[in-house]
This record gives C-alpha cells, sequence and structure tokens, in this order.
C-alpha cells in the first residue's frame, strides 16, 4: 500500500461524518512521504520543533506548536508519543512512529477525539509493521 493510500483512505476516512481538514505523513526527518492536497506548507524547523518536544516533551507548551505557520496552544498528549494542540475550534494530532510523524489537523463539527483516534489508530498500526 503506498503512503497516499493511508492519507487518502485511513486518515481521511468518515468518522460519524466528520472528516479531518487535512493530514500527512513526514518522515522524521522532515521529507514529506504523503500528504492530503490542502496540507499547510510547513517549515523545517517547524518538524525540527516537533521532534524535540518528542525527546523533551513538554518544550512546546511555552512557545506553542507551529505547523505551517499556524500556532496551536500545546494540550496534553502522551510523552514522548503523542503530541496535541487545539487552535480556537479545531486542532491537531501528532503521532510519533518508529519512522515518521502521523499528522492529523481538525476543525469543527469533528472533536478532538475523533481526529486523536484517527491518527492514532494508524500510527499504533504503522508502529505493530515496524514503520
Amino acid at each position: 500500500m503506498s503512503w497516499q493510500t493511508y492519507v487518502d483512505e485511513h486518515l481521511l476516512c468518515e468518522n460519524e461524518g466528520n472528516h479531518l481538514t487535512s493530514a500527512a505523513i513526514i518522515g522524521q526527518d522532515g521529507t514529506v512521504w504523503a500528504q492530503s492536497a490542502n496540507f499547510p506548507q510547513f517549515k523545517p524547523e517547524e518538524i525540527t520543533g516537533i521532534m524535540n518536544d518528542f525527546a523533551v516533551p513538554g518544550t512546546l507548551a511555552p512557545t506553542g506548536l507551529y505547523l505551517g505557520g499556524t500556532k496551536y496552544m500545546v494540550i496534553q498528549g502522551e510523552p514522548e508519543a503523542v503530541i496535541r494542540g487545539k487552535k480556537g475550534p479545531g486542532g491537531i494530532t501528532i503521532k510519533k512512529t518508529n519512522q515518521a510523524l502521523i499528522i492529523g489537523i481538525y476543525d469543527e463539527p469533528m472533536t478532538p477525539g475523533q481526529c486523536n483516534m484517527i491518527v492514532e489508530r494508524l500510527g499504533d498500526y504503522l508502529i505493530e509493521q515496524s514503520l
């Protein structure tokens, strides 16, 4: 299965009638493996900041999480596994796998829990596959 198929069929799938607004699978080095057409253009330093927070949990909390120039307030996640952010009625979930970052961005009416479930379920599957 191609990486784009994971984005199109697993991350952008319908969940109780709702969809993520955008999603991507990005290598831990910042290379894009696959992304939705409307995924924000991000800067390398934004991915570096995310990776630093996985290495030392809590480093993004004081400044916020940035992706594509959008600032998200960091909310509870799972150290070294998941970073979650909120911005207004939407937010972001980032799941770290052995080799990649699974990123889902949502807006209302999708809920944070729905986004978390979609992103983390794929991330857990890829971890099981040693990816």
